[in-house]
């Protein structure tokens, strides 16, 4: 099944509504869909670099509101899925706990996120499901996906076709390693 979403995927990217696509493909993947706008995003840049900077900029318009859906996903249907599950169990209470905690953090976990290969949907509906601020929600989700469209729309804008392999293969790593790194100097910073 993910093959043929990513089959179906290429496939648009090559299209003439590939703009479209891209931004339908972005909103989805903040809430619902598999496969990240990366994939279109990657050929289409390859095949018109000029345009690499809007590219990027219509990915990111798109990601945040598709992050804005995922976040109503989570703090609509948890009342109605998530707390009966929850109560069931007895489990109600970790649950407040879990996010007091959650959104103690919830900026910082919206920017590795959004910014990592961890699926950003989960972040977004958890984000919802926990009453993170929306401001907070929506600032750190802007960034976070600028950050990571724009990086990959620059090296490609500057580096090509070869930098594509290290963005399919690598990118990922680097980013998560950046954010340990981030996060790890803040934390240093603060017990020092």
């Amino acid at each position: 099944m993910i093959r043929r979403l990513y089959d179906w995927t290429m496939q648009l990217a090559a299209s003439r509504h590939a703009m479209w696509a891209l931004a339908i493909v972005a909103f989805l993947e903040s809430s619902v869909f598999p496969i990240p706008p990366d994939v279109l995003m990657i050929p289409m840049i390859l095949a018109r670099p000029s345009r690499a900077f809007v590219i990027a900029g219509l990915a990111t318009v798109a990601s945040v509101l598709g992050g804005l859906a995922g976040y109503w996903i989570g703090f609509g249907l948890f009342e109605q899925v998530g707390r009966p599950v929850l109560e069931f169990y007895g489990k109600d209470a970790y649950f407040k706990d879990f996010a007091e905690r959650y959104n103690a953090w919830g900026a910082w976990a919206v920017l590795i996120a959004g910014v990592t290969p961890f699926p950003y949907k989960v972040i977004t509906i958890l984000s919802g499901a926990t009453g993170l601020n929306l401001w907070v929600f929506m600032i750190a989700s802007a960034i976070a996906r600028a950050l990571r469209f724009f990086i990959i729309a620059g090296l490609l804008w500057k580096f090509g076709a070869p930098v594509r392999v290290f963005i399919e293969k690598r990118l990922g790593i680097l980013f998560t390693l950046f954010i340990i790194l981030l996060v790890g100097s803040f934390a240093l910073v603060r017990f020092l």
